[in-house]
């Protein structure tokens, strides 16, 4: 397991290289990867990417539910995207997108309702396949921080809003928006 790197690191916000070894040290790092991402807790991760535990490199992994397998995608490239936008993440209660590397702040991103991605998988094999709903969402997500684009970017780029956890007057969780000069 390795920590998760959190902003300003600058590691986020530089674009990943490609994976060009598909060796031992490959499958070491995938494992730890996925190590993390199971034991994310608060929040429950879904996707983690290499640049989020500090490796400028072009990886990451799904996994939607706790009870998903988790994939692996390597050197990924959306090579289409679907016309309709989605208002927030779909099928979730709450449609606001987060990230590990952004503790406590959340924000409505519209992204691509699917998406046909291109990739490799852990033996180099080349793939290209379509996502729809929550994964697509993932896949845009985790493709962004390969290319050194943090969700918040898309937020303001969207002119949305983000927003931050908080406790109200009786200690119960709730969001506030952040005032954005």
């Amino acid at each position: 397991m390795k920590p998760i790197v959190c902003v300003p690191h600058p590691v986020l916000t530089t674009p990943a290289k490609q994976v060009t070894e598909f060796d031992s040290n490959l499958s070491k790092l995938i494992t730890d990867m996925q190590k993390t991402l199971i034991a994310t807790v608060n929040p429950k991760g879904v996707g983690l990417a290499a640049t989020q535990i500090g490796v400028g490199l072009r990886i990451f992994l799904t996994r939607p539910k706790e009870t998903s397998h988790i994939r692996v995608f390597i050197n990924p490239e959306i090579v289409k995207q679907f016309n309709e936008l989605t208002d927030g993440v779909p099928g979730r209660k709450n449609p606001l997108e987060g990230c590990l590397s952004i503790p406590n702040i959340w924000g409505n991103v519209k992204r691509a309702s699917g998406v046909t991605l291109r990739y490799q998988d852990e033996s180099g094999q080349v793939r290209q396949e379509e996502f729809t709903g929550f994964l697509a969402t993932i896949i845009q997500h985790e493709t962004d921080h390969c290319n050194g684009i943090l969700y918040t970017q898309r937020v303001l780029e969207q002119k949305e809003k983000l927003y931050q956890t908080a406790k109200d007057e009786d200690g119960k969780e709730v969001l506030e928006e952040i005032k954005i000069q």
